[in-house]
């Protein structure tokens, strides 16, 4: 028994003598290793030129990260912003300024990000942003603030052609406390609208967000700013004006509260048919034939000062006072494509009119309203037609 202990014993202590007490060599290779550096991968690039100034500046890093990051512009100043994550999920993160960046414009963007060791690593990357050939901010109608009637549609004018309308258009953003169906339609290429495939809903409180700072519009043309316009939607104020019957119906919130005789364009000057859209009222105006062409001394001639008048097209068409035509009221249509009623029954719908109200003309021996009368016809083009009229597709 003692022989095999102390045998047992010294194979112990000749173990311990082999081991010596130290770790392997692997282990220790492991522990010594040092962890990969931090990279920061930017977009844009270092040297990127004609950027938009809207393009979101992405930071991508690998085996660290994210520590601080600065912008500054061309002359040193500091470009406040902040980081945060980009909207697909991805790792990427995105330097969002606090304004815009500006047009024509170098920035110089540095990022520091530290790795599993704790060490910092740097990266600087420099762009520059596109310097427009022209700058555009569009007018925009119904103006801000105002209440019109059912009929009015959003007009967004260009001071120049739009090349590209896809662009445009798809930073025009229409938002409505009624929720409706809508669509723009390109009237020409300097000019679109916006409207329902009926008439606005009474009470509708509508905005349009023109988001066009930094969108490019074709042709070194990019938009100067964004614009908000904000307009109630009143009271629906519908017309009917037959020139087969010669009446006007005035219809309140689709309750018929009046029926005026009246008369429409003759047969050298017929009334449009379709839908119009009051304009403006004007207390007294002077209307002239020479205005369209057709000399004040010419036959068919005219130079006469007109009260309670009120626009319903921009090739002259108005509701009018016309006593000189009190006798065909009702009876006949003898204007020069005008709707004539009395003074007294003119006044009424003066002050009953608000800009957006429709007058819609049937039954005149006249053609269809359109673009060869001016601003407003939008509502004298079918729905499908309307939609086509759309630069995104």
């Amino acid at each position: 028994m003692r022989r095999t202990a102390a045998v047992v014993a010294g194979a112990l202590l000749l173990l311990a003598g082999c081991n010596d007490g130290s770790t392997s060599g692997g282990q220790s290779a492991q522990s010594a290793a040092a962890a990969p550096p931090a990279q920061v991968a930017v977009t844009p690039p270092n040297g990127a030129a004609d950027v938009p100034p809207m393009t979101p500046v992405e930071l991508t890093v690998t085996d660290g990260e994210l520590g601080q990051v600065t912008v500054v512009d061309g002359t040193g100043a500091q470009v406040a912003g902040s980081v945060g994550q980009a909207a697909d999920a991805t790792k990427t993160e995105v330097w969002t300024p606090d304004s815009p960046l500006a047009y024509g414009t170098s920035y110089t963007l540095t990022a520091t990000a530290k790795n599993a060791d704790d060490k910092e690593a740097t990266t600087s990357t420099s762009f520059t942003t596109v310097k427009p050939k022209t700058q555009s901010t569009p007018s925009i109608g119904p103006l801000d603030g105002t209440t019109v009637g059912v009929g009015m549609p959003i007009r967004v004018y260009f001071d120049q052609p739009v090349a590209d309308r896809a662009a445009v258009e798809s930073r025009l953003k229409v938002e409505s406390s009624t929720p409706t169906d809508g669509a723009w339609n390109w009237m020409n290429d300097s000019e679109v609208h916006f409207r329902p495939s009926k008439y606005w809903p009474a009470g509708t409180d509508v905005t349009l967000k023109a988001n066009l700072y930094g969108v490019d519009f074709g042709d070194g043309v990019w938009g100067e700013k964004d614009r908000t316009v904000s307009f109630h939607v009143g009271d629906k104020h519908v017309s009917i004006a037959d020139a087969g019957a010669h009446t006007l119906q005035v219809f309140d919130a689709d309750k018929l509260v009046q029926t005026f005789p009246m008369s429409a364009g003759s047969a050298a000057n017929p009334t449009r048919n379709g839908p119009h859209v009051v304009t403006e009222s004007r207390r007294k105006i002077t209307m002239d034939s020479s205005t369209f062409g057709l000399a004040v001394d010419a036959p068919g001639g005219y130079r006469a000062d007109v009260e309670y008048a009120v626009r319903i097209s921009n090739n002259g068409e108005f509701v009018h006072a016309a006593p000189w035509s009190v006798g065909q009221q009702g009876r006949r249509n003898v204007s020069h494509g005008c709707i004539n009623l009395s003074t007294q029954r003119a006044a009424w719908f003066f002050n009953f009119a608000q800009p957006g109200d429709v007058v819609e003309v049937k039954n005149s021996i006249g053609p269809q309203l359109s673009s060869a009368d001016g601003d407003i016809y939008d509502w004298a083009i079918s729905w499908d037609d309307w939609k086509a009229g759309s630069a995104l597709k």
